[in-house]
């Protein structure tokens, strides 16, 4: 597929997670499970949106928090982990909203506030974007989320999360290895 045939499917429709998914992450040194279901959306004029709910179990039954991230894809050609596969940075620049789900999750966060933001209650929303934000070890500035899209099948296919648990935040952080894949929402 062409990067632009590439464009016009993504746009046709929501891109979820086929059920709960199991993703590296990093707490510290640690490396701790990330359980999560996306839900993915892109627009003709090249923007996104990223609905992630994540949870404190593998079968998705307790929410922990709810993020929604908005902003624009800068495209830049094929990545090599498969014919068809392109490059996508994924910034930030519109929204990085962060809605507690649970009473720990908002005490815990609560733990290292952030200047400019309120105090984190349940199901009150905050956009972080463009601040840090220690709790997703995120700098000041406006994320961007270095990755590959490819698509197979009606499938659509992003970057595997590296093992160590390091986020997608550099170029040379960009994934090398397909993740599990999201299936278009009927």
């Amino acid at each position: 597929m062409t990067l632009e045939q590439t464009k016009q499917q993504i746009q046709n429709g929501e891109w979820v997670s086929v059920a709960t998914e199991l993703r590296p992450s990093r707490r510290g040194d640690a490396i701790v499970p990330f359980y999560c279901w996306r839900s993915f959306k892109f627009t003709p004029d090249d923007k996104f949106e990223c609905d992630v709910i994540n949870y404190a179990d593998a079968g998705g039954k307790v929410p922990l928090v709810k993020i929604v991230i908005k902003g624009h894809n800068n495209w830049l050609g094929e990545h090599p982990i498969a014919a068809g596969a392109y490059n996508v940075d994924y910034v930030a620049d519109e929204a990085y909203e962060i809605t507690p789900l649970h009473l720990g999750f908002a005490d815990a966060i609560n733990l290292a506030p952030v200047d400019g933001l309120n105090k984190w209650e349940v199901n009150v929303m905050q956009d972080i974007k463009g601040k840090p934000f220690p709790a997703f070890n995120l700098k000041e500035g406006i994320y961007t989320d270095y990755d590959l899209v490819y698509i197979l099948n009606d499938l659509l296919f992003m970057g595997s999360k590296h093992v160590d648990g390091r986020a997608f935040d550099t170029p040379e952080n960009r994934p090398t290895n397909l993740q599990i894949p999201l299936m278009r929402k009927k």
